[in-house]
């Protein structure tokens, strides 16, 4: 068996997609998402399925402690759960701009925390964090998801920096627009509307395999060699 990865957000998208690629490959994976119906439909085999908040640090330290003692040492933690609440600055909500620093910062936050320090102090591990062009680049309806996703790459960056010496790897992965549920999640219908019609232009989003793949990739590398940010789009997405 293969070392253990750790994979949040792992009930939909881009999480599911990587839970299933890095199970085909062989390691036990332990899923952690709200919806515990959904991991458990995949019946992966070596997995442990957690219904956990990401932003909640005790209930984070539970499962990464219970998949550890079946598994061994969490090897790679992928960062995935996030929310997109597009909206007008000037009308959306402070709860909406609230949800999005939470899960989005917070969130992989915890997992850092619960696995950085020993990752240091083996040498070896790799954490990857999924982020966003929006992290990049602004756009319009963006404000506070593109904020969040800056501090993704701000922190993950920074982080690199200060534990490279100890050989633990942390990696950016920047997509653009992807076939995911997550601009359902936006409640205002205009805005989700002119979004759809926008995607339309470039002929959909990526495919979630396709940044699945990245993953493995970038994971795959000697663990000497740190792939620092992997911005992948489709060719047609211009911003």
């Amino acid at each position: 068996m293969k070392k253990l990865v750790v994979i949040t957000g792992a009930s939909s998208g881009i999480g599911k997609t990587i839970a299933k690629q890095f199970s085909k490959n062989n390691h036990p994976v332990l899923l952690l998402s709200r919806r515990l119906d959904k991991m458990e439909e995949l019946e992966l085999p070596n997995s442990l399925c957690k219904s956990v908040d990401v932003t909640d640090l005790e209930k984070m330290q539970e499962a990464i402690k219970e998949a550890e003692s079946k598994f061994g040492k969490v090897d790679c933690l992928i960062n995935c759960a996030g929310i997109m609440l597009l909206g007008d600055p000037k009308e959306q909500s402070f709860n909406e701009w609230n949800d999005m620093i939470d899960v989005n910062i917070k969130g992989i936050l915890t997992g850092t925390n619960i696995v950085l320090k020993d990752m240091v102090s083996r040498n070896e591990g790799t954490i990857i964090n999924i982020s966003s062009i929006a992290g990049r680049k602004t756009f319009d309806n963006h404000a506070v998801y593109c904020g969040t996703k800056f501090a993704v790459h701000a922190i993950t960056e920074n982080i690199r920096k200060e534990v490279a010496s100890s050989n633990v790897r942390v990696i950016t992965i920047a997509p653009g627009v992807v076939e995911t549920p997550l601009l359902s999640h936006t409640s205002d219908e205009n805005i989700k509307s002119n979004y759809n019609e926008w995607k339309k232009s470039i002929e959909s989003g990526l495919d979630p395999q396709q940044i699945a793949s990245c993953i493995d990739f970038a994971y795959n590398q000697p663990q000497d060699v740190c792939i620092r940010e992997i911005v992948i789009a489709k060719t047609k997405q211009e911003d």
